[in-house]
C-alpha cells in the first residue's frame, strides 16, 4: 500500500541543499544570479522531493491568477463546447487554467457573467458575444471571437468566404433557385455567412432569404418553415448557416416527402459532432477551432502583459481583420440539381364540337 507523499516547500528545498529561499525562488523564476550548476541542481531537488508551486504564493508575487476566464452565449449549443475544448487546450498550453460562463443568449446575463469572472480575478476574458451585442470597456484585458466584420474583433473563422465556397459549390451542382435560411439578421456572423452565399451563387442564381426569428414571431417557436411549397415552387437547394438550422430543413423535407439529396440539396456550417452521422450526412463548412483558439489565447495573453506595464491599464487584445480559412465538406445532402419537371395540365374545357 502506497502512501501519498506531502509536497515539500520551497524552504525545505533550500535546507536541504545548503542554499537560501531565495536562491532557490531566483533559480526557479530564472531572476537572480545563480549558477547553470546550482539551477540544475535545484530543479532536480524538486522532482525528487515533489516540490509543487504555490498557486497563492504565485499570485501574492505576481498579482497575476494565471486563469482566464470564457464567456460563451449558449452552452446547449453543440458548437460552443467545441470552442471551450480547443480554448481550454490552447490556454493549457499557455499555462493558464479557464474559467466558463454561459451567457444563456441574453445580454443582461452576459454582462452578469463577466463581473463575476471579473470578481473571482481572472487575468483577463475571451467572449464569443451574444448576437448583436457589443463588448465595451470592462476594467480587464479582453479578447473577443466573432466576425471580422464585428468592431474590436480579436479572431474568428472566415464566415464570409465560407458563405462563398458554399455558394459556389451549389451553383457548380446547377441549382438555380436556392433559399438561403438564418436564424436572426442581429448576427454578424449569420450576416456574414449569408452575404458570402450570395456572392458565392453570382448573379444569375435565383435567391431568398428567410429569417427563422421573424417566422416564428408569428407561428410559433419550432414552428413549420414551409419549405414543402417552396420545393414545389421550384426551390432545389436549402443554404442554412449552421447545422442545427440545417438539420431543421433537412428533417422537415424528409417528413414532408422530399429525397434529399435527389430533390433538394441541405447544406449547413460549423461540421458539429453530428452533421456525419445523420442520414444524409449533411455538407457543411468546418471551423479551424484550434487555430482560432491559439490566436485568441496568444493575443490575451500579450494583452494581459500589456496590462501589467506602468501605463498599461485594462487592455484590448489585437485586433485582426483576417479571418481564418473554413474548410468545405462535401458529404451526401447535396447533389445534383433536378431538372424541372413540367407536369401538364389536363384541359378541363367542354367538347364544343
Amino acid at each position: 500500500m502506497s502512501v501519498s507523499r506531502t509536497p515539500a516547500t520551497m524552504t525545505e528545498i533550500a535546507a536541504a541543499l545548503g542554499v537560501s529561499s531565495a536562491t532557490v525562488s531566483n533559480a526557479l523564476s530564472g531572476k537572480g544570479r545563480v549558477s547553470a550548476e546550482l539551477t540544475a541542481k535545484i530543479r532536480q531537488a524538486t522532482v525528487d522531493l515533489g516540490y509543487v508551486p504555490s498557486q497563492a504564493a504565485r499570485t501574492l508575487r505576481t498579482g497575476r491568477t494565471g486563469v482566464i476566464g470564457l464567456v460563451l452565449p449558449d452552452i446547449s449549443n453543440p458548437l460552443f463546447p467545441q470552442i471551450a475544448q480547443a480554448i481550454e487546450q490552447a490556454a493549457a498550453a499557455a499555462g493558464y487554467g479557464v474559467l466558463i460562463a454561459d451567457s444563456r443568449g441574453e445580454i443582461a446575463q452576459q454582462t452578469a457573467a463577466i463581473g463575476r469572472l471579473i470578481e473571482r480575478g481572472v487575468d483577463g476574458i475571451i467572449i464569443v458575444p451574444r448576437r448583436g451585442s457589443r463588448v465595451g470597456e470592462i476594467g480587464t484585458p479582453v479578447a473577443i471571437i466573432d466576425s471580422p466584420s464585428t468592431p474590436g474583433n480579436t479572431v474568428s473563422s472566415d464566415h464570409w468566404d465560407g458563405g462563398v465556397q458554399m455558394g459556389r459549390h451549389l451553383a457548380g451542382l446547377g441549382h438555380c433557385k436556392v433559399l438561403l435560411i438564418a436564424q436572426s439578421s442581429a448576427s454578424n456572423v449569420q450576416n456574414d455567412r449569408i452575404g458570402g452565399l450570395k456572392a458565392g451563387l453570382g448573379k444569375n442564381i435565383c435567391h431568398e432569404t428567410l429569417l427563422v426569428e421573424n417566422l416564428e414571431a408569428i407561428k410559433g417557436a419550432g414552428c413549420a418553415l414551409g419549405l414543402a411549397a417552396k420545393v414545389a415552387d421550384g426551390f432545389t437547394a436549402f443554404a442554412a448557416v449552421y447545422d442545427l438550422l440545417a438539420l431543421r430543413a433537412l428533417t422537415e423535407l424528409q417528413r414532408d416527402g422530399t429525397e434529399v439529396p435527389r430533390q433538394a440539396s441541405v447544406s449547413g456550417f460549423d461540421d458539429l459532432v453530428w452533421s456525419s452521422v445523420v442520414t444524409p450526412p449533411i455538407t457543411t463548412l468546418r471551423q479551424d477551432l484550434a487555430t482560432i483558439a491559439e490566436r485568441a489565447v496568444e493575443a490575451l495573453s500579450d494583452a494581459i502583459t500589456d496590462s501589467e506595464t506602468p501605463f498599461g491599464g485594462p487592455a484590448v487584445a489585437k485586433q485582426s481583420v483576417e479571418g481564418v480559412a473554413m474548410t468545405l465538406v462535401v458529404r451526401q445532402s447535396t447533389g445534383q440539381a433536378m431538372e424541372p419537371v413540367v407536369v401538364p395540365v389536363a384541359d378541363t374545357r367542354e367538347d364544343s364540337r
